[in-house]
């Protein structure tokens, strides 16, 4: 099975090029940005040893299905996809702030409140909640963008003290932020699933807050099953997740939290063949359509270098 870990492209009128964790963002002219879904995964914000199969695939068609989903809601950077692993938008002067919002005391922010935190980014949390219980209301908790190394908590307050962003901005973000939500929930809810946390990104082109990045992926988002949901919490069993949690939970039962001095386990065939299954399983409960995997049979840098120059041109 093939996957896409590295690129190298030289596109007309190339004045930069971004490597991400996951994804290759090559800068046009200072006007579009070639956005390349690499198979690459990272976890603890290490990129893991060997890439996935078809996961670069996936996470760019249901970034853009949401993307036109949502486009009521905000304007979004996407022009077109002129690759399965490609999307091509407008380039935004992004805000420095990842806005997370969840729905459940779940993954970091349940760790967080085991540990004995009453409040995260400045949002107080009753006591007496369970793992994986529904807040009466979705909260926000933004997180800084590291250009290297770990994202940091960041309360609202302290994003206007610091001039990160203009508290008028921010009212404005916040405000898409939950009607994303909602519209992500409700979609998820039409699938049978439960859209537990996720996170956006936003910038400014021509003054104007537009939506960048990827949406409701299963890299950015957390999601339950709705069945069983109810049961499981009631006994306070493991929700069943399609999200990047699983990979998580492999590491740490093998000894990897990303910390210094950890290895990285091994990651044989099978486990990688195993993620590359439970992403294509992702992809097709959150759109409800059969996934088609792309022409892997000749080299896949090569189709994508065709297909984005003759979009280009």
């Amino acid at each position: 099975m093939k996957a896409l870990t590295n690129t190298d492209f030289h596109f007309n009128g190339q004045k930069s090029v971004y490597h991400g964790k996951v994804r290759d963002v090559y800068n046009i002219n200072d006007e579009k940005l070639v956005m390349v879904a690499t198979d690459r995964i990272s976890a603890f914000d290490v990129v893991l040893p060997k890439g996935i199969p078809f996961k670069g695939q996936i996470l760019n068609q249901i970034a853009a299905k949401f993307l036109d989903l949502t486009a009521d809601i905000v304007p979004n950077w996407k022009l077109a996809t002129p690759d399965p692993m490609v999307t091509v938008g407008r380039k935004a002067e992004p805000f420095p702030v990842e806005m997370i919002i969840r729905g459940y005391l779940t993954g970091s922010s349940w760790r967080t409140y085991k540990s004995g935190a009453r409040s995260i980014c400045g949002v107080p949390i009753p006591d007496g909640m369970k793992e994986h219980q529904k807040f009466p209301k979705p909260i926000i908790t933004p997180t800084t963008k590291a250009a290297e190394g770990h994202d940091e908590d960041i309360s609202k307050e302290d994003i206007i003290a610091k001039g990160l962003i203009s508290a008028e901005d921010y009212a404005q973000i916040e405000d898409i932020t939950y009607k994303l939500f909602a519209r992500g929930t409700e979609v998820a809810a039409k699938r049978g699933l439960i859209l537990v946390d996720t996170k956006y990104e936003f910038g400014k082109i021509d003054g104007k807050i537009v939506l960048i990045d990827e949406i409701h992926t299963p890299d950015s988002s957390r999601y339950f099953y709705k069945e069983g949901y109810e049961e499981r919490f009631a006994k306070g069993e493991p929700q069943r997740q399609l999200s990047k949690e699983f990979v998580r939970e492999w590491l740490m039962a093998n000894g990897f939290q990303g910390k210094e001095g950890q290895q990285v386990p091994e990651m044989t065939d099978e486990i990688v063949a195993g993620i590359s299954d439970r992403y294509i399983e992702l992809y097709e409960h959150i759109t409800g359509e059969k996934f088609q995997k792309a022409d892997v049979s000749q080299d896949i840098a090569k189709r994508i270098e065709d297909n984005v120059k003759a979009y280009l041109q």
